[in-house]
């Protein structure tokens, strides 16, 4: 079983985790750069199905490999986003935008997109820009489930966001800001508060349950359309990610290079793992 088990996906793993850990950077979106996108979608969709012994070697090491970093990286993505927020974004901004070349290549996008598709991918920027402007505070970590409206906020957060992550452009992250539960969760994380661990946990298998097999079918039904959907929302995704700049020239030199190495460490990913199909 063990040797059966794609070890290689760990490591996948890990760098979508660490990319969920960042409000605004979306897991779905490493996962094209991987190019695993495709795959990711249809094991998780079968995985809840009577063929589900099929994508367990598949789904097993990438799992792992997301736990390991959300647990070992949420105090050092905390430390990065506190204290060198511009260059981190910056980083993060190039990853985002060095993807927009492969979508571009992979769709066929000069001679397969009419009217209606770049339509769609303008549709689909709005809601990403729109998320943005509802970003608030976080109130303050919830430690204590003390009773059932507790629970079921915690749950459906992370319904919520485990949708989100599925989806290339949009941050399951960003959803815990928006919905006031990011610090509930990545303290959870750093301090291994299990109760609220597993309540995020069960919201997060019905999100990836209802929202696998949905892209699945749109990806079936509709390809050329949900790819232009999916280019909207990663352009849409710049926006959030996008933190301005700052007021002292090393800070934006230093974002600067961090910006190239996002965007050139993609294309060099992108290159080692071809195969994005639709």
């Amino acid at each position: 079983m063990l040797k059966q088990l794609e070890w290689k996906n760990l490591f996948r793993g890990m760098l979508m985790g660490i990319t969920e850990l960042v409000p605004g950077v979306s897991s779905g979106t490493l996962a094209f750069i991987l190019g695993i996108y495709d795959r990711l979608i249809n094991a998780i969709s079968g995985f809840f199905s009577k063929e589900w012994k099929a994508h367990i070697s598949f789904l097993i090491p990438l799992g792992i490999g997301m736990v390991i970093s959300l647990k070992a990286f949420s105090s050092i993505i905390n430390y990065f986003l506190e204290y060198h927020y511009q260059p981190t974004q910056f980083l993060f901004l190039g990853l985002i935008i060095g993807i927009l070349p492969l979508l571009y290549r992979e769709s066929d996008m000069r001679n397969s997109f009419g009217g209606k598709h770049y339509l769609i991918l303008f549709i689909a920027m709005i809601p990403v820009i729109l998320l943005e402007f509802f970003r608030m505070e976080d109130a303050g970590a919830i430690l204590v489930i003390e009773n059932i409206s507790t629970f079921g906020y915690i749950f459906l957060s992370g319904w919520l966001a485990s949708m989100a992550m599925l989806l290339p452009g949009i941050s399951g992250s960003l959803v815990l800001v928006i919905l006031g539960t990011y610090a509930t969760a990545t303290t959870a994380l750093e301090h291994l508060n299990f109760p609220i661990i597993i309540t995020f946990g069960l919201g997060v298998v019905v999100g990836f349950i209802i929202s696998s097999k949905i892209i699945k079918f749109l990806l079936n039904t509709f390809p050329k359309g949900t790819f232009a959907s999916i280019i909207g929302l990663v352009i849409g995704s710049t926006y959030a990610v996008f933190p301005g700049l700052s007021s002292s020239m090393l800070t934006n030199i230093v974002s600067t290079i961090t910006f190239i190495v996002g965007f050139f460490l993609v294309q060099f990913i992108g290159k080692k793992n071809k195969g994005m199909q639709m």
